[in-house]
């Protein structure tokens, strides 16, 4: 059984930074994408960042401000926050797109919060 546990975030000041990552656990053949998304109450979860073999891909709002990056080799994601603006306050939950044993399947955490207070 493949599971994503996040780690990180936490309340900061419009300004500041956190980190949030994401280890992937399990019986794991590949992991062809890995990433973070983000969701206030009421509203639809939206894409933040994700990383693969391809390349990296941001939500226009956070471009130039988050950097994500993934260790292969650990089977981890983490995204480095900077700049933090009290509109980036939401759960952020991190999604993988994962083989294992039952084929490919789409992965997510359980979330961490991340408060920006103005």
């Amino acid at each position: 059984q493949v599971q994503l546990v996040e780690s990180g975030g936490g309340l900061v000041q419009a300004g500041g930074a956190l980190n949030v990552s994401c280890l992937a656990s399990g019986t794991i053949f590949s992991i062809n994408s890995m990433g973070f998304y983000r969701q206030t109450p009421g509203k639809v979860r939206g894409l933040v960042a994700t990383i693969s073999d391809g390349g990296t891909t941001y939500a226009a709002s956070v471009k130039g401000r988050f950097t994500i990056s993934r260790d292969n080799a650990k089977n981890t994601v983490n995204l480095q926050m900077d700049s933090l603006k009290p509109e980036d306050t939401a759960v952020y939950f991190c999604n993988a797109r994962i083989t294992d044993n039952r084929g490919p399947n789409l992965y997510w955490g359980q979330g961490t919060q991340v408060t920006v207070s103005s």
